[in-house]
């Protein structure tokens, strides 16, 4: 199989699967809406369950369900029918996601569910299916033929599973209000975690917050940046309110514009406009902010008081980059 081939076959798989996922917007109805209210109400858990390939996606939209404020579990369609429908509750809704939606063990187990009294959801692909015929709500995933070139190994109607989940957990995610506050109480662990939560105070050395005069001579200075390591140090009075800030560019500015820069102050060669930063804002505000100017500092404030210095270092060694 030369290249041009395998190109050809991937995006014929892509175009495909574009195709329908483009097409489930006509199944966003009533039903859909449905299906959204009653989970958002429920006073329960929502348990998804399936079998084969489905399963899978049951499994997927379980963690994007619980992740973005909407208690969800997995039950396997299989080892539901032997013995672990014990974790259905009084109150949970129950979603069943089945491409045919007549698969020997979905046909076991949905009149087990409706004995108990649970709003049972399908996600079925078949729409004269035995899931679509008993479910209360139906959620409609069909397609007209899966990406696989024997119309037979599920690919498209995965893909749509998928992507009717993730529009459910949205469609979720803002009838309850939740924000990128809730999202990081669930998100505590990893550089997406640490974007969410960790704060500029929380990586700023309180011990670490150089400051000179604007009176202070070019050499002290240059002993003050050199000591600090970060490359910068803030130009402040006494009471903490910010003049500017000199870095290691503006001293190597000095040189190239002043042939006898002995006598020059702080204030002469210090840039008057610093970009600042509250101490409460978050670490991945600082980042942004480094980016849009193409600096590696930013003066830290507490309530408008020069509290320390910010370097890029800081942030990569948190994980924030």
């Amino acid at each position: 199989m030369d290249k041009s081939l395998i190109i050809s076959a991937a995006q014929r798989v892509i175009k495909i699967q574009a195709s329908s996922v483009a097409d489930l917007g006509a199944f966003i109805n009533d039903d859909f809406a449905h299906a959204v209210s009653s989970i958002a109400a429920a006073k329960g858990r929502l348990v998804l369950s399936g079998i084969g390939k489905s399963a899978i996606v049951a499994q997927k939209i379980a963690a994007t369900l619980n992740s973005t404020g909407t208690p969800s579990i997995f039950m396997h369609a299989a080892d539901a029918i032997h013995g672990d429908l014990g974790m259905i509750q009084k109150e949970d809704v129950v979603m069943v996601i089945s491409k045919s939606g007549d698969s020997p063990e979905i046909k076991v187990l949905l009149p087990l569910i409706k004995g108990f009294g649970n709003l049972l959801i399908g996600m079925a692909g078949n729409v004269e299916s035995y899931l679509a015929q008993q479910c209360d709500i139906l959620i409609n995933t069909t397609v007209l033929q899966e990406a696989c070139p024997n119309n037979l190994a599920p690919t498209s109607s995965t893909t749509a599973q998928m992507v009717m989940g993730d529009a459910l957990a949205v469609c979720l995610m803002e009838l309850r209000g939740f924000n990128s506050s809730d999202f990081a109480r669930f998100h505590p662990g990893g550089s997406l975690g640490k974007k969410l939560y960790i704060r500029v105070s929380d990586i700023l050395s309180k011990k670490n917050a150089p400051a000179v005069s604007r009176n202070m001579d070019v050499r002290e200075v240059i002993i003050h940046i050199t000591q600090n390591r970060l490359g910068a140090v803030a130009v402040a009075d006494e009471n903490g309110e910010i003049g500017g800030i000199i870095t290691d560019g503006d001293i190597r500015r000095m040189l190239e514009k002043y042939d006898h820069f002995i006598t020059l102050k702080a204030a002469d060669i210090m840039g008057c406009s610093p970009k600042l930063i509250e101490a409460d804002a978050l670490a991945a505000e600082a980042l942004q902010l480094m980016r849009q100017y193409n600096i590696n500092h930013l003066l830290v404030t507490e309530k408008g008081v020069y509290s320390g210095i910010v370097h890029i270092q800081d942030l990569i060694r948190e994980g924030i980059i």
